[in-house]
């Protein structure tokens, strides 16, 4: 157990300095452009969850929420995936690709992974530790 925890703070530590402050940065600000507006509140704060997760992603886990909404998750999702999540899930996606040439990138290609799946609908989503 204490063994993972170490592992999880070396790759998280990795992460920041091979690009994770630089797309934690990227999201944030994104999310304060999109909270401007009382429409874009909802948004931002999913683009926020995104943020805390590009933060340090290993040792957490993407879960459907209990009580996620229902019909509003499912309306906002599509809004999202409209409004720029596609894209957003697909930039996630190609850096994932790209960093499984090598054997040292797959555990940050998994991550990418990770990302890109909440990038695609993020409303009913939480992020737990594992």
């Amino acid at each position: 157990m204490i063994y993972l925890q170490n592992m999880n703070l070396l790759m998280n530590i990795l992460w920041l300095l091979l690009g994770g402050i630089v797309t934690c940065v990227e999201y944030v600000i994104s999310s304060l452009l999109m909270m401007i507006t009382i429409i874009g509140i909802p948004f931002g704060l999913q683009t926020m969850k995104l943020a805390f997760l590009a933060l340090f992603p290993f040792g957490k886990e993407v879960r459907t929420a209990p009580q996620s909404g229902g019909c509003l998750s499912v309306l906002m999702n599509i809004l999202w995936l409209c409004l720029g999540g596609l894209w957003i899930s697909l930039s996630h996606l190609a850096f994932g690709l790209f960093l499984c040439i090598t054997v040292i990138g797959i555990p940050f290609a998994l991550q990418h992974f990770k990302l890109a799946s909440l990038a695609l609908t993020p409303f009913g989503k939480e992020i737990v530790n594992k």
